[in-house]
């Protein structure tokens, strides 16, 4: 109804959506789709139905991205809460090891170091997740453009200038078709078709990548673990408890004298 009634596909998606086209380059690769298949001719409703369905292909790399870092995201909650368990451990067993972490100079020392590790390992370990997280350029996009484009009749020039001119005007990053594009003409394949396989192959280079790196990360998580996470936990819940026990036994000594 929106499109019958004049407005642009953009608009439209906007609208649909009920948010900016631009917040979403899934969404603003829809768009450029729009834009690319009406520009060549393309049969919009079958361009659209094979971007719908790569769509779903790049939903399904996402998901499964989360899928895998849900464990070493889950590990890292733990690592972070270790230290506070170790303290109230440790006063649930009878030692004054919070009096001691804000009473002594040797406990406040450990407090403040202790809490630097557990910030520092906070830190490392977000950065980490941040970096195996998958990237947020969409996978293929621009060989689905540039196939979108071609199989519409369009020449190879007039395809190509469709599509960058879609992808600067929903700042869309580009993919290197140029190699695609000589093989089909030498080959004698469809562009299209190789254009479509391109960006299938890159989709699935994207999941093999996202998984490879949760299985990078579950292993590299243990260098925050083993560096400022365990020795936190030694100074803020196994040295107050030792100061508290050195404490008593010069306090009851020096008593006793």
């Amino acid at each position: 109804m929106l499109l019958e009634a004049g407005v642009a596909p953009a608009s439209a998606c906007e609208y649909v959506g009920g948010h900016p086209p631009g917040d979403s380059e899934a969404v603003r690769g829809l768009v450029a789709a729009w834009e690319v298949a009406t520009d060549a001719g393309a049969p919009l409703a079958q361009t659209l139905h094979r971007f719908a369905a790569s769509l779903r292909a790049i939903a399904d790399n996402e998901r499964d991205a989360r899928t895998a870092l849900a464990g070493p995201q889950a590990t890292t909650r733990l690592m972070m809460v270790l230290p506070v368990v170790g303290v109230l451990f440790g006063f649930a067993l009878g030692f004054d090891t919070i009096g001691t972490l804000f009473t002594t100079v040797p406990g406040i020392v450990c407090f403040v170091v202790g809490v630097l590790l557990v910030l520092l390992a906070r830190l490392w370990s977000r950065r980490m997740l941040r970096a195996a997280r998958a990237p947020t350029a969409v996978p293929g996009l621009g060989f689905d453009l540039v196939a979108i484009a071609v199989s519409g009749g369009a020449s190879i020039p007039r395809a190509l200038a469709a599509v960058r001119t879609a992808q600067h005007a929903h700042r869309l990053t580009p993919d290197d078709v140029d190699e695609i594009l000589s093989l089909s003409a030498r080959a004698g394949v469809p562009a299209a078709l190789l254009l479509r396989s391109a960006a299938e192959q890159a989709r699935r280079e994207a999941r093999s990548a996202g998984q490879r790196a949760a299985e990078r990360l579950s292993v590299m998580l243990m260098l925050p673990l083993g560096i400022c996470v365990l020795p936190a936990f030694m100074l803020l819940a196994v040295a107050p408890m030792l100061i508290s026990v050195v404490g008593s036994t010069v306090g009851s000594l020096t008593g006793g004298a």
